[in-house]
């Protein structure tokens, strides 16, 4: 079985090393296809071993893909961004897909689709998402849309016409995902530029409730909730049954328009709906996160015990979950298990500020005020790189307290 790695990049000289470090010895080619480049990225995927082409950018990521894909030869193909790596578990399912292996009990000439799980780093809301990467080559699998692109729309139709065919999603993660980091946020204008071109398709499908979903999402990250909210609300009344990815992102954007709105009671209920669907846990854990918020400010702190506690049990290495599990049992007056719930968020993510913080709180509480100093002093030694204000109010509260 062949296996293609196909790519489209544009000034990713950086970060194109770092991604195809973790897979050019999987693949039998890497085609890599730049849309314009002014920086050295297409000497720099050369020098790795890429076939490099050039493709006119015509603000459509679909597009490019499918321009992208008629270069590739392999039996599969494998599509990543330049700010993504493939984890272990990425690098064992590609392998499994080379050998021809079965996925779990399904035979590998029964599968056309993989969906992977990809870790989005540094996003503080959905930490994972559901990509559909990993496909057999056909002429009748292209990608749709111009902006949040997929190949999902052509392997229905696919699976309607030739209905033995099947669609595999693997519950490990599998790609990492660094583009939501601030830095790479502030390097790239992706609210206008994403704005634009999902309105301009919306215009012609007016209920496409994928885009709905998406630029509605958008809306609401820029602060116009109330704007997203008619798409997402319109995209809820379009998503079929059987998209139940779709129908999650949905009600937990909806969900985030309510709380924004402080209807709290309509934001629980979205988040409820959201849990019901039947999609991998880990890409629910951030209606089990905000649900949880939701109970511990209404008061229901056993309820936002257990939501946090659950999304520990799906996401063990997911720092937020713990410290949010901490602050609820520091609500509730058990300081042990929420001191023991900080000082694993700080394990996972040293830089926490938060967590050294309201650690430092749950020690005063105990009369432990050496070890309250301590985490007082790095959560303001955090706060001086990233929030210079709250480390000067903090100092202010330790000076208050008699400590230099």
């Amino acid at each position: 079985m062949t296996l293609s790695l196909c790519m489209i990049v544009k000034d990713e000289a950086e970060t194109l090393p770092g991604c195809l470090a973790h897979v050019t010895d999987l693949v039998d080619e890497v085609v890599v296809c730049d849309t314009g480049s002014t920086d050295n990225t297409v000497d720099v995927a050369k020098s790795l071993g890429a076939i490099v082409h050039t493709l006119p950018w015509e603000n459509d990521f679909a597009a490019a893909r499918n321009a992208a894909l008629d270069k590739v030869t392999g039996d599969w193909v494998l599509v990543l961004d330049a700010d993504e790596t493939l984890t272990d578990a990425g690098r064992a399912l590609v392998q499994r897909v080379r050998e021809g292996r079965p996925l779990g009990e399904t035979p590998l000439d029964a599968v056309v689709l993989i969906t992977l799980l990809r870790c989005e780093r540094d996003a503080e809301q959905a930490p994972y998402s559901a990509v559909s990467r990993l496909f057999r080559r056909r002429p009748d699998l292209r990608f749709a849309r111009p902006y949040h692109e997929t190949v999902d729309d052509s392997v229905a139709a696919l699976m309607q016409a030739e209905p033995q065919w099947q669609v595999v999603t693997v519950p490990e993660v599998a790609i990492d995902h660094w583009g939501y980091q601030p830095d790479a946020i502030a390097q790239r204008d992706k609210f206008q530029r994403a704005q634009t071109i999902m309105a301009a398709y919306l215009k012609q499908h007016p209920d496409d409730p994928y885009i709905c979903n998406k630029l509605g999402a958008l809306y609401g990250q820029a602060g116009e909730w109330e704007t997203g909210r008619a798409l997402l609300q319109r995209g809820l009344q379009q998503v079929q049954p059987d998209d139940p990815f779709t129908t999650y992102e949905l009600h937990y954007h909806l969900g985030l328009a309510d709380r924004a709105a402080d209807r709290l009671d309509e934001a629980a209920a979205h988040y409820r709906i959201a849990l019901e669907q039947p999609i991998p846990d880990r890409l629910k854990l951030g209606a089990y996160i905000n649900l949880g918020s939701l109970k511990k400010r209404q008061g229901d702190l056993l309820g936002a015990v257990d939501l946090f506690t659950k999304a520990t049990e799906i996401a063990p290495d997911f720092a937020i979950a713990h410290y949010n599990l901490g602050a609820v049992q520091r609500a509730r007056g058990y300081l042990d298990p929420a001191i023991a719930a900080y000082q694993t968020a700080i394990a996972l993510q040293p830089t926490y500020a938060e967590a050294h913080q309201n650690l430092g709180v749950a020690l005063f509480k105990l009369g432990k005020l050496p070890e309250s100093v301590k985490s007082f002093q790095r959560a303001i030694a955090i706060y001086q790189h990233t929030d210079p204000e709250a480390a000067r109010r903090l100092q202010d509260n330790l000076r208050q307290l008699g400590q230099p």
